[in-house]
């Protein structure tokens, strides 16, 4: 046990420090430490093991939470079966998360409703469940905070924190057109984590299409080359999920 001063000295000192735990959890840990005859070492390292485990779970669930994204999906939530070939055979690579090791990007590229989005958050939150720093965004979203930083004169700093995050995630690349300032914008900022960190695109597009939205076939094609260089791209056209769940709820 414990003793009255040795509590308030314990109590004093860690919300000094900034141990919530150590400080909830050590006359708990110290009776078992006294059980299992633990040597003062032995059972310091058992308290702060704890403070650390605790800390590191708080912190994912905060950089989930900090990551924007629209819903939680899973990879335990998708169907195997009915993914698009070329998704389901690279899906048990990709949830290894090595691309994020590497600094290699991700692109999802096919026609409307077959998972892109579902598949690019689900590896989202598995990225944030192992520590990682996500960012999930849409395509829109993204250049209208890059045109509003620009004209406030804070676009260096939305800069900084792009690039530092271990994944960035663009949904919907290629559902509207840019002018040349966005154009010009989006291109420049993708290109601050080509070839260090990981981005994941998902787009309806196929590249050959990708001039219709960036209006410039010069650009287009630099950020085309910048974006696939050494990446993993994934065919992702297939049966449309929704008009398969339309389908179900019309026939009920």
């Amino acid at each position: 046990m414990i003793n009255k001063d040795m509590k308030q000295q314990i109590d004093k000192i860690t919300r000094e420090l900034r141990l919530p735990t150590f400080r909830r959890e050590a006359e708990s840990f110290a009776q078992e430490a006294a059980t299992q005859k633990l040597s003062y070492e032995e059972y310091l390292i058992c308290l702060m093991e704890r403070e650390l485990a605790v800390r590191i779970e708080k912190r994912k669930k905060v950089q989930l939470r900090q990551a924007g994204f629209i819903q939680y999906k899973y990879l335990h939530d998708i169907n195997r079966e009915e993914l698009p070939e070329d998704a389901a055979s690279k899906l048990p690579l990709l949830e290894r998360l090595d691309f994020i090791k590497t600094g290699q990007n991700i692109i999802f590229s096919g026609n409307p409703g077959t998972g892109k989005t579902h598949f690019a958050t689900a590896l989202g939150i598995l990225a944030c469940q192992n520590d990682y720093k996500v960012l999930f965004t849409t395509v829109p979203r993204l250049l209208t905070q890059l045109r509003e930083s620009r004209s406030q004169k804070y676009l260096r700093s939305v800069e900084n924190r792009f690039e530092k995050y271990d994944l960035v995630i663009c949904d919907e690349f290629g559902y509207i057109s840019f002018d040349k300032e966005g154009a010009e914008l989006l291109f420049s900022h993708l290109s601050l984590r080509c070839g260090h960190k990981s981005t994941i695109v998902t787009t309806n597009l196929s590249f050959d299409r990708w001039k219709e939205i960036f209006g410039d076939p010069v650009l287009t094609a630099a950020m085309v080359d910048r974006l696939t260089h050494k990446a993993h791209i994934i065919n992702m056209n297939g049966k449309s999920f929704r008009m398969k769940e339309t389908r179900q709820m019309m026939e009920k």
